[in-house]
């Protein structure tokens, strides 16, 4: 393990290096990009660190463990470490201590034949993964050592119920497709006991509508609390907002692929100024034509990217708030406006993307493969 020294000098570096790599914005809103952004645009890419595993990996997430200590002129500043977690079909979990060179299989007690779709690190030993499909094969586990034994803490009990995505901050919420033609979510108290929320507050799904299961991103959670999610399947691909932890919602067209059982939204991120919206047709993942969007105002109205992604795309990650990535089985993309702009970045078969710091971006897909982000512009370990 490296130690450090942290010196005033240091310091002083440290602050410099962090507000050159801070994004500017116009007064607009809209982020200034200038020729060294799209220097970094072109050299930005996927690095792949593992596949040939016998499982389509769908869900992809990271933690840091370790205590980092600091304070005084002179104290030693310890590194601290990463937990890297990453789950798909055939009840494949896996999981990384050092920043993925390494992966270790982990199983859940009679789970091999189950279809995990999300996964949420919460330390090295602590983490939650959804399985999804109709009724009891809907999903949540919990492990809180390192993988060794798992919980079940939530299982689905309507056939028509199948949950799509799970998100966690302050609290975790999961999302299932419509049961009684409504959306349903499922959230915890204090990370724990999950609980139906009531329904009188949702809007009612159109007909055929439904959230999409390719990322396990469909449902997202910004930076104050509020909650969206995309659907597709229907008249129209559709994003949900909610402003108070789930009780009401407002749902708002966007023009993403839409019109039949499988285009839509698949994947949405969300910050306070920006929400961006990726999808399409994936049964016709070549198609470039109408697969991202954005908003800049909290869902109310949105737009489509003016230079769209290069295809069908699974999910979309902020890197640092301005610089964005997509994923799909047909290639990688970034935008650097917020989702304005979208340049081809790989070529790489990705379903799914998780960024736990500017610095650590893992992507996970086909094969059981595994890729790490490589941004010119950040420093190495």
């Amino acid at each position: 393990m490296r130690v450090f020294k942290l010196t005033l000098t240091a310091m002083f570096v440290i602050l410099c290096i962090a507000a050159a790599e801070t994004p500017r914005f116009a007064p607009s809103g809209e982020p200034n990009t200038n020729a060294r952004d799209a220097n970094a645009a072109d050299d930005v890419h996927w690095s792949v660190q593992t596949s040939a595993i016998d499982t389509n990996l769908r869900g992809v997430s990271a933690a840091y463990f370790g205590k980092s200590m600091a304070g005084q002129p002179g104290d030693v500043l310890q590194e601290r470490h990463i937990a890297v977690w990453a789950c798909g079909s055939n009840g494949v979990i896996l999981t990384s201590t050092d920043l993925g060179k390494t992966w270790k299989r982990l199983h859940v007690a009679g789970g091999d034949s189950l279809d995990f779709r999300g996964i949420v690190a919460l330390d090295a030993r602590t983490a939650l993964v959804m399985s999804s499909g109709e009724g009891e094969k809907s999903r949540i586990y919990k492990t809180t050592d390192g993988g060794a034994t798992w919980k079940l803490e939530f299982a689905g009990k309507r056939p028509t119920f199948f949950l799509d995505a799970m998100v966690c901050k302050s609290e975790c919420y999961a999302l299932s497709d419509p049961v009684d033609g409504k959306f349903v979510l499922v959230a915890t108290h204090h990370h724990k006991k999950w609980k139906e929320l009531p329904s009188d507050g949702m809007p009612a799904a159109l007909p055929g509508e439904g959230a999409f299961a390719a990322s396990g991103t469909a449902l997202a959670m910004d930076n104050e609390g509020d909650l969206y999610f995309g659907t597709g399947g229907g008249k129209a691909a559709r994003v949900f907002h909610s402003s108070d932890f789930g009780k009401t919602w407002t749902a708002t067209d966007t023009s993403i692929a839409s019109g039949n059982a499988s285009s839509g939204i698949f994947s949405v991120f969300a910050l306070k100024d920006a929400v961006v919206a990726v999808g399409g047709d994936y049964k016709n993942p070549s198609q470039a034509d109408r697969v991202a969007a954005y908003s800049l105002d909290q869902g109310n109205t949105w737009r489509l990217s003016e230079q769209q992604p290069k295809g069908y795309r699974s999910a979309v990650v902020s890197i640092d708030g301005g610089m964005y990535a997509t994923v799909g089985p047909t290639g990688e993309d970034i935008s650097l406006d917020r989702g304005v702009h979208w340049s081809r970045t790989d070529s790489l078969d990705l379903n799914a993307a998780f960024v736990l710091d500017y610095y650590h971006v893992w992507a996970v897909g086909a094969k059981g493969m595994i890729a790490r982000f490589n941004n010119p512009r950040r420093y190495m370990e």
